[in-house]
C-alpha cells in the first residue's frame, strides 16, 4: 500500500511538471501532436510490456477477456481526449485552467470511492474535500459560468481513473491493449491529413520533430506508474493526492508562465491547499501515534524514551515473544 502511494505521488509529480515540456513546441498542430504520440507510444509500451512478462503480449489471451479489453478501449479514448484538451490549453496559455481541472477531478474520484466502493474517509479528508468543494463553487460563482475546461479534464481523467479499476490484465499489458487500440485511428488520421492539406510535423526540422516524438514518454512513464498505484492503493486516497499535479501546474503556470492569478483564483486555490495540508498533518500524527504504539509493546520495560533499546535487550524481547508463542510441550 505504501509503495503504491509513492508510485502515484511521484506520477502525479511528472504530470505537473509536464507543461515544460510542451513549451518547447512552438505553435504545435494539436491534432498531429496527439496522433504522433499515440503512434510513438506503441513500440514503448510493447518493450515494457514484453520486459515485464519477458514475452509479446499474446492477443488471443487479450481478445479473450472481453471486460477487460472493452474498459482498456475506452481508457484509451478517455485519455487520449484528455490529453488533447490539456495541451491545448498548455499552449493556448491556459494552464491555470486545466490545473482547477485537476484540483475538482479528486473530488469526483473520492466520492466515487465513497459511493461504489464504500471505502470510509477519515475526518482530515472530509475537511479536505469540504475545502476543495467550497474552492470550486467559490470560483465558479465569482466567474458566473461554469469552468468548462476544467470540468472536461476533470470529468475525463476520473472516468479513466474507474475504468482501470476494472481492467484484469496486468499494468503493462493494459498500457499496450491502450496504446494499440488508438494506433489505427491515429495513422488513418495522419494519413488523411496528408493526403488531403498536408501535415504540418512532416515538415518541421529534425529537432522540433523528435519534441512530437518525445510526447510519448514524457505521457508513458506517469501512466505507468499510475496503472500500478490503481491497483492496491484506495480511490479515495489517489483522490487526495491528487492535489499534487494541479499545485505545481499552478506554480509554474504563475511563476513560469507568467499566467495572470487573479485574487479570485489564489482564494479558490488557497481553500483547496488547505484542505491538503489537513491531510497531511491527519497523516502525520496517525503515523506518529502507530510508531509509538509499537514502541510501547516491543519494548515494555522502558521508562523513558532517552533510554534506546540495546541489542541484548532487543534480543531478549524477541526470546521472550517467540517463547510466549509456542504451544506448551504435552507431556
Amino acid at each position: 500500500m505504501r509503495l503504491s502511494n509513492v508510485m502515484a505521488a511521484f506520477a502525479f509529480a511528472c504530470w505537473g511538471f509536464s507543461p515544460l515540456y510542451y513549451q518547447f513546441i512552438s505553435h504545435p498542430a494539436m491534432d498531429e501532436l496527439l496522433a504522433l504520440r499515440i503512434i510513438a507510444s506503441v513500440p514503448l509500451c510493447g518493450l515494457i510490456a514484453y520486459a515485464v512478462n519477458r514475452s509479446w503480449p499474446q492477443i488471443s489471451a487479450i481478445l479473450a477477456d472481453h471486460r477487460s479489453l472493452f474498459f482498456c478501449i475506452l481508457g484509451a479514448l478517455l485519455i487520449s481526449t484528455s490529453s488533447y484538451i490539456f495541451i491545448w490549453a498548455v499552449v493556448n496559455n491556459r494552464t491555470t485552467d486545466a490545473s482547477l481541472g485537476f484540483f475538482i477531478s479528486p473530488l469526483i474520484l473520492a466520492t466515487l470511492g465513497i459511493v461504489f466502493s464504500r471505502e470510509k474517509l477519515s475526518h482530515g479528508m472530509v475537511l479536505s474535500l469540504i475545502l476543495g468543494l467550497s474552492g470550486v463553487v467559490f470560483l465558479s460563482l465569482q466567474y458566473g459560468h461554469v469552468p468548462y475546461i476544467a470540468f472536461m479534464l476533470a470529468l475525463l481523467f476520473t472516468l479513466y481513473s474507474w475504468c482501470k479499476r476494472y481492467v484484469r490484465y496486468n499494468w503493462a499489458t493494459s498500457l499496450y491493449v491502450e496504446a494499440i487500440a488508438m494506433l489505427p485511428v491515429a495513422t488513418i488520421y495522419l494519413l488523411y491529413k496528408e493526403q488531403t492539406v498536408g501535415c504540418v510535423s512532416f515538415t518541421l526540422p529534425l529537432q522540433d520533430f523528435l519534441l512530437y516524438i518525445g510526447a510519448a514518454p514524457i505521457t508513458i512513464l506517469p501512466l505507468l506508474l499510475y496503472s500500478l498505484a490503481l491497483r492496491n492503493a484506495k480511490m479515495s486516497t489517489i483522490g487526495i493526492m491528487q492535489y499534487i499535479e494541479p499545485s505545481l501546474q499552478f506554480l509554474i503556470a504563475t511563476f513560469a508562465f507568467h499566467e495572470a492569478c487573479s485574487e479570485v483564483k489564489l482564494i479558490s486555490f488557497s481553500l483547496i491547499w488547505l484542505g491538503l495540508v489537513f491531510v497531511i498533518i491527519e497523516q502525520l500524527v496517525s503515523r506518529y501515534s502507530v510508531l509509538q504504539s509499537i514502541n510501547m509493546f516491543t519494548y515494555p520495560t522502558m521508562k523513558q524514551t532517552s533510554d534506546y533499546p540495546t541489542v541484548e535487550m532487543m534480543r531478549k524481547t524477541h526470546i521472550d515473544n517467540h517463547s510466549a508463542l509456542e504451544p506448551p510441550v504435552q507431556n
